[in-house]
């Protein structure tokens, strides 16, 4: 179990402005990622170091964004105001979550502009939307190890920390093991723990010095 990513809901002036604008703060490049068909979502990515990255998300005028969970995530952030939506873990097994959960993971999708396509299975996101402190966890499937969004270029910015409004002890419970596991060395403050839950800031490591967003 490892810390794969950390999902960003564009703001009110969209999806590019957003990212560029969070590209420009970090002093480094992005790609685009694409259409999530079956979420209603699309997406840009800006790779990080340690075979992790920080999505940049838009939800789509597409009926799939009323009906998936993720879609209606991302939507219900952007509303807000936009910003920082939720972590991700990827794992190798989703079954003891599957058990814990009382439901099945579901598939998702991505396909790249010379027709190749990233696939996974993800659960958790019904718990994000309830309580934002606590993240979704992902599986890539085994032969796409080649597209994982971090290895669209090497990528120079790394995550240093996270800022979270929550509870070590809730996501501990979440996740069925210590929430130290997936984040393996990165830092975590942990604020307001009976306030309004969630990601409040995450700061990168990058050419400039430390820039937190």
């Amino acid at each position: 179990m490892r810390l794969d990513h950390v999902s960003y809901a564009c703001e009110s002036d969209g999806l590019l402005a957003t990212t560029e604008r969070i590209a420009s703060a970090l002093g480094t490049d992005f790609v685009k990622g694409g259409v999530h068909p079956r979420f209603g979502t699309r997406n840009m990515i800006i790779p990080l170091a340690n075979q992790q990255y920080l999505e940049v998300v838009e939800v789509l005028n597409h009926p799939a964004s009323d009906k998936a969970p993720f879609g209606q995530a991302v939507r219900a952030r952007s509303e807000a105001g936009g910003g920082w939506m939720g972590w991700c873990v990827a794992v190798d097994d989703l079954a003891p979550f599957e058990e814990r959960l009382g439901r099945s993971a579901v598939p998702g999708n991505r396909k790249f502009p010379d027709g190749q396509e990233l696939t996974w299975q993800q659960i958790g996101i019904n718990g994000l939307i309830a309580d934002p402190q606590v993240p979704y966890m992902l599986r890539w499937d085994e032969d796409k190890a080649d597209l994982h969004p971090s290895r669209a270029f090497a990528g120079t910015v790394s995550l240093d920390s996270l800022k979270i409004a929550g509870s070590a002890q809730r996501v501990t419970e979440w996740l069925g093991q210590p929430v130290e596991n997936p984040l393996d060395g990165l830092g975590v403050t942990w604020v307001s723990p009976k306030g309004t839950p969630g990601i409040m800031s995450v700061t990168f490591g990058t050419e400039k010095g430390l820039v937190e967003i």
